[in-house]
């Protein structure tokens, strides 16, 4: 490497030439070997006898605080990789490094008698991701380029500490034991970690980790989606033969779950109107109730039910009372505070907030929610760390983005319930609702979903959304991006319409989520989309 070179790619190191070390021939030494010293002035020098090829008649001296501006990243894509080599080697292991020892051109080629794993990557304590504090250097039992792109960089490195501001997404089917000792310590509960990919994954523990601490729980578990965590958890919870209570007004997959699968197991079921109380005192003391499952709001059309109120009479009952709070999110509503045993998720939604994951998560006590672990773990329908990591990025802006949500879905209902052409809007957060004396106890903001009935028919109410030129026409709701759809065609299209009758689902019934897209922008769209109709 010339000096040029060395000043391109380290500019602040001071590279000269060492007379005594240039020769081109170099007398093999057998005392001095090549290796960092540490001087008082905080410089490293690196001198060497030609054991280190390339850097024979060079010394390098760097800067101070080298080794904490030299990240792992840019000695990764540092081109002269040879010097982020040694450097490493130096931090991890401050034993000699042999003077036989090459160093490879680029990144991850390391040909034979070269630095070992261990000499490379620092072993570090548990903090975060980390499981021990075991010190590792182990010596390079690898002949073959075969090898070494297998286990190179990683055999040593799996419990890396970074200073990344950000969640490192761990990619990983498996987790590592040390020896069988280590191995026995994990399973007695003497050592921090995971066995297995679905059981558990420290990317997913985060966003884990921040819903537990916004809904005020003890444990959270995530799984693959919504519905994942609806039926494994009405699985779990409700014993063969049991008996579940819920609600008339529900997403449509939970209530085909519940009528056509839970009976294989001897599961009965009452469905009562979400906030009518008196059906429910009536549900407990006709049943042995193993769980009430609601939503608050509901969908779709955002009913409430009084948490505290229902949380008490299901206890007295020893009923567990488990809250989909979806359409609140844990920013307008603290299911766990006002009494629920069990808070719900579909993360696809608000949670993630981006239109580009999809998820779900159960919250609660150890003692519940290790039930529905239990069988999850059996099932499967694990979560993505990618995903996870969408989601612990999603959820650094959620309380901004329902703030946004909530002040414009609000005016867009008061605008809509105005309007002459809308016959009725569904909105807690107008007095016209019939909860909002319920939603105004409980909730501290209404949500981003306006559901309105348009005044017309099913093709007047298609007309009115082909004319909408913001929201996409699409399922789901929750994401920055407006959606809108027309749920007798997105969801019910498959049954009559006496069938959709009896699900209150009515033809001029328009679902709205509102983005996060500026008032006034929604407001034009929606006023001229009306005006064509």
């Amino acid at each position: 490497m010339a000096v040029s070179s060395c000043a391109r790619f380290f500019p602040a190191f001071e590279c000269r030439s060492e007379p005594d070390f240039s020769s081109a021939n170099p007398k093999p030494e057998t005392t001095r070997s090549a290796r960092f010293s540490l001087h008082g002035s905080s410089y490293l020098s690196l001198r060497t006898s030609g054991g280190v090829s390339g850097l024979s008649s060079l010394i390098f001296r760097f800067p101070p605080n080298f080794v904490r501006q030299l990240s792992t990243k840019a000695r990764r894509n540092c081109s002269n990789i040879g010097v982020a080599q040694i450097v490493a080697a130096s931090w991890s292991n401050p034993a000699v490094v042999p003077a036989t020892a090459s160093l490879a051109p680029v990144d991850g080629a390391i040909s034979d008698g070269a630095i070992s794993d261990g000499a490379l990557l620092s072993s570090c304590n548990s903090n975060g991701v980390q499981l021990s504090d075991s010190a590792i250097s182990e010596a390079s039992f690898f002949s073959s380029d075969g090898s070494i792109a297998v286990h190179a960089g990683e055999r040593s490195g799996r419990r890396l500490v970074t200073d990344a501001i950000t969640t490192p997404i761990v990619n990983t089917t498996a987790y590592t034991f040390k020896n069988t000792a280590e191995l026995i310590d994990f399973k007695e509960g003497r050592h921090k970690s995971y066995e297995y990919g679905r059981y558990g994954n420290y990317t997913t523990e985060v966003a884990e980790a921040k819903i537990s601490a916004l809904e005020g729980a003890e444990t959270t578990l995530f799984m693959a989606s919504g519905m994942n965590a609806s039926t494994v958890l009405l699985m779990a919870l409700v014993p063969a033969g049991g008996h579940l209570v819920t609600t008339t007004d529900c997403y449509r997959k939970t209530r085909i779950f519940i009528q056509t699968f839970l009976p294989k197991m001897g599961i009965t079921t009452t469905v009562i109107d979400p906030a009518d109380v008196d059906e429910l005192k009536v549900a407990l003391e006709k049943n042995n109730v193993s769980l009430f499952f609601t939503e608050s709001p509901t969908n779709p059309y955002l009913r409430c039910v009084d948490i505290e109120l229902v949380s008490k009479l299901c206890r007295s009952k020893g009923t567990i009372f488990c809250v989909d709070a979806t359409f609140a999110t844990p920013i307008n509503q603290k299911a766990l505070a006002l009494g629920a045993d069990i808070v719900l998720h579909s993360a696809t939604k608000y949670i993630a907030g981006h239109n580009d994951v999809i998820a779900g998560c159960i919250s609660g006590s150890e003692n519940l929610v290790s039930k529905v672990r239990g069988l999850h773990h059996v099932l499967g329908g694990v979560l993505n760390p990618n995903a996870a990591y969408l989601i612990v990025r999603g959820m650094k802006t959620l309380h901004l983005r329902v703030q946004q949500q909530n002040n414009t879905a609000m005016r867009m209902a008061q605008l809509l319930e105005a309007h002459p052409k809308i016959l009725r809007v569904h909105y807690p957060g107008l007095p016209s609702h019939p909860e909002h004396h319920i939603a105004k106890q409980q909730m501290t903001g209404f949500g981003g979903v306006v559901s309105f009935e348009v005044d017309g028919d099913l093709n007047t109410t298609a007309k009115f959304i082909d004319a909408l030129r913001i929201p996409y026409l699409a399922p789901s709701f929750g994401g920055c991006e407006s959606i809108v759809d027309q749920p007798t065609v997105m969801s019910y299209w498959d049954l009559s319409p006496a069938e959709r009758a009896k699900f209150g689902i009515k033809d001029n019934l328009v679902r709205f989520s509102i983005g996060v897209e500026e008032f006034v922008d929604l407001k034009a769209d929606i006023l001229q989309a009306l005006d064509r109709i």
